[in-house]
């Protein structure tokens, strides 16, 4: 990796994490940014306000255990707090999923394409990587992910509703694939988005959890509570895998703000799935939109759609949009689209419309 220091040779291997583009700046137009998943709804009032309390004081550390944070999360879920693992956003509790199961020898396996984290984390920690592909609906291949699996398999990470493609897990999907798997390999269910969910099949997290001990859930205030800059989620695992992910988390990674925020908006919750499920009836309406355009839309489940392309089609895509001020994610394969204020999506519509047109004409 480097003749002058020490560096691990797997660094070579680490694929890059490419964030979502911001909007370009055009002439007349305001900018709107639907390339990074972003709830782009105000915050709740009460969010806001524990954020600015005077009580906060940037000197002190925060609490190490989170421990309000972590009760009320436990209450919420009616599990025990030992269950709960807080930490900056769900990406550093799959960090912490691969550190304590993945080495040298060892493998991972995970569909794709899905979150981008998921090879880099596996690279990090010199672990094979056994991405799966998605079947061509943009459903996870179970039957594939079951013949990945052998004796080296530590961790399986699984996303539901899948980022980038938007559909989630069904209930009898989940229970099928954990009669098959190995009870001490430990499954991941990456629910990032699932609050955005509408699909009556969609499968219950908690309810799964319930089931199977060696399934542990990865959730976030990013997406859905809207707090992404504040960075703070948490995992529900069996205390076992709990006590060793608070091993390798580092101390005060969730910060007082975070904290404070998090709770304030879990005591929210309600208005919080209100909000979500509006979100959601609006990704419906545009994802119609789109496809009586002309353009093929997965049944996304998330705060997003996902518009599949090939990728030079993509390409030429994300540039239309971006000469109207607008920044959407192009990915292998297609593009996302994150639901935004009515004038970024009338944008895409018009960007769809032309774009469509062009390509039958």
């Amino acid at each position: 990796m480097s003749n002058r220091f020490l560096l691990r040779d797997a660094l070579a291997e680490f694929p890059p994490y490419v964030p979502g583009k911001p909007p370009t700046t055009t002439p007349g137009l305001k900018p709107y940014k639907l390339s990074s998943n972003e709830n782009h709804l105000a915050p709740l009032p009460g969010v806001l306000k524990s954020i600015t309390d005077p009580g906060q004081v940037p000197a002190n550390y925060p609490d190490p255990k989170s421990t309000k944070l972590v009760a009320d999360i436990a209450a919420h879920l009616d599990v025990d707090a030992s269950e709960i693992v807080p930490g900056a956003g769900a990406s550093e509790i799959l960090s912490a999923l691969t550190n304590i199961t993945l080495e040298a020898g060892t493998s991972v396996v995970y569909p794709w394409p899905s979150f981008e984290m998921y090879p880099i984390l596996a690279s990090a920690r010199g672990a094979e990587k056994r991405p799966v592909p998605l079947l061509e609906d943009g459903r996870h291949d179970f039957q594939g992910l079951v013949a990945a699996i052998d004796d080296t398999t530590r961790l399986i990470l699984l996303c539901s509703p899948n980022n980038p493609t938007g559909l989630s897990i069904s209930t009898a999907e989940l229970d099928g694939f954990m009669a098959e798997v190995p009870a001490e390999v430990i499954v991941v269910l990456d629910e990032a988005y699932f609050e955005f969910a509408t699909d009556a099949e969609v499968v219950d997290g908690m309810a799964a959890y319930r089931n199977f001990p060696n399934l542990v859930l990865a959730r976030t205030f990013s997406k859905a509570h809207g707090l992404a800059g504040l960075r703070v989620g948490f995992g529900v695992a069996d205390p076992t895998i709990a006590t060793a992910l608070r091993q390798v988390i580092a101390p005060f990674s969730v910060t007082s703000t975070a904290q404070v925020a998090a709770a304030e908006s879990l005591s929210r919750n309600d208005e919080v799935l209100v909000r979500a499920k509006d979100v959601a009836a609006t990704r419906d309406q545009f994802a119609q939109d789109l496809r009586n355009a002309g353009l093929t839309v997965t049944d996304s489940q998330g705060n997003y759609v996902w518009v599949s392309l090939p990728d030079e089609d993509a390409q030429d895509f994300e540039a239309a949009c971006a000469a109207q001020a607008v920044a959407v994610r192009k990915l292998s394969g297609g593009v996302r689209i994150s639901i935004g204020p009515d004038e970024a999506l009338d944008r895409v519509r018009d960007v769809a419309t032309k774009f469509a047109a062009s390509r039958t004409a």
